[in-house]
């Protein structure tokens, strides 16, 4: 099922669903896709995304995937409908697996906020190494090589040919991305936050040089895309963060996650909410997974460290602005009372593989 959804006529009622309201809805996709519904629509939150919010909806016959942003604290440049739309529409079709996008609407006085329809796709998307462990050391492995296939498959994407050449600016890239993720964290400081400032610092001071430009995810990780029964991943999902850009941030993102063995809240009697996978039996090793993406993508990834530093800063961020807006009152679902927990977790790891790479 996608995302753990259930089926649908355990879909929560009208009331129950914050953030889409289905009789609205409803009138909307008449308006503009004529015969797509069959009923009254039915919705119920997706459980497991931090940042957008990600819907089931169905007419008791066939069902779709709602995406819209959060409700409250948003930052600026983040959360943007019509680039997730856009990305996953000129990316159907090609290698990399996505749903097929429906329809874009960005008239707030329907849901309150811009959003868009898309093909539901089945699939299972493994967040913990809990969930991995009944496939067994074998499918475990084949499962997360197949997530750095994917990868190599999304950066061989020709952006001009896809018609995304203007997705991005590549150049200068990697600074702009520190100056974004910097504002960021300012808009969303509420606590002191040690290191985190000497971290962003410290980036800036050894920024590499980066390759040619690709189209990157931005947060790709085993939890961002769904398995199917076949253990062949059937869709990438949640292009919030996506761009034409520098693609080892992506490579530095996923052995970021996949260098993480257990909760940062191991022993608080509270489980991550972040995707820690690595502890299933059979999950190839970081290293392993950087030399399958050097080998199949040839491209140079000697400084792989910094980037995967950087993506613990940029983690760090996110999880701090969910915290902030956690403490607003801003966020569903359960979980978010244990994010600012475990933010200094992941400026420590990104000041020490920051330490590796000056003493390689």
């Amino acid at each position: 099922m996608s995302k753990g959804t259930p089926p649908p006529q355990d879909a929560a009622p009208p009331e129950a669903t914050p953030g889409l309201d289905p009789e609205r809805l409803r009138a909307h996709l008449d308006r503009a896709l004529p015969g797509l519904t069959r009923g009254p629509l039915r919705a119920r939150l997706i459980e497991g995304g931090r940042s957008n919010l990600t819907y089931r909806v169905t007419d008791g016959t066939s069902s779709w995937v709602v995406r819209r942003p959060p409700l409250g604290h948003v930052l600026a440049t983040a959360h943007d409908m019509r680039r997730e739309y856009r990305v996953i529409s000129a990316l159907h079709g090609t290698p990399v697996p996505v749903p097929e996008a429906l329809l874009l609407c960005t008239d707030e006085s329907v849901l309150g906020a811009p959003f868009y329809v898309m093909e539901l796709v089945e699939g299972v998307p493994y967040r913990t190494a809990d969930q991995l462990r009944p496939l067994g050391a074998e499918r475990t492995r084949a499962v997360v090589l197949s997530l750095v296939d994917t990868l190599v498959e999304l950066h061989a994407v020709d952006p001009e040919a896809a018609g995304l050449g203007d997705f991005g600016r590549p150049e200068g890239f990697l600074d702009r991305q520190l100056r974004r993720w910097g504002k960021q964290l300012a808009a969303s400081r509420s606590r002191e936050l040690p290191g985190i400032d000497a971290l962003h610092d410290e980036l800036r001071r050894t920024l590499p040089d980066s390759p040619a430009p690709a189209v990157v995810h931005g947060d790709y990780r085993l939890d961002n895309v769904l398995v199917g029964a076949d253990d062949r991943i059937t869709a990438v999902l949640d292009w919030e963060m996506s761009t034409l850009g520098d693609p080892l941030t992506d490579l530095g993102l996923l052995v970021m996650y996949s260098e993480q063995r257990e909760s940062p809240l191991a022993g608080a009697g509270a489980p991550s909410p972040l995707a820690t996978t690595r502890g299933a039996p059979g999950h190839p090793e970081p290293a392993e997974l950087i030399e399958r993406y050097a080998a199949r993508s040839g491209r140079d990834v000697s400084r792989v460290a910094w980037y995967t530093a950087f993506a613990y800063f940029k983690i760090a961020v996110i999880l701090e602005g969910i915290h902030y807006r956690y403490t607003l009152g801003q966020t569903l679902g359960e979980g978010f009372d244990r994010i600012g927990a475990v933010v200094p977790h992941f400026i420590e790891h990104g000041h020490a593989t920051l330490s590796a790479l000056d003493e390689s």
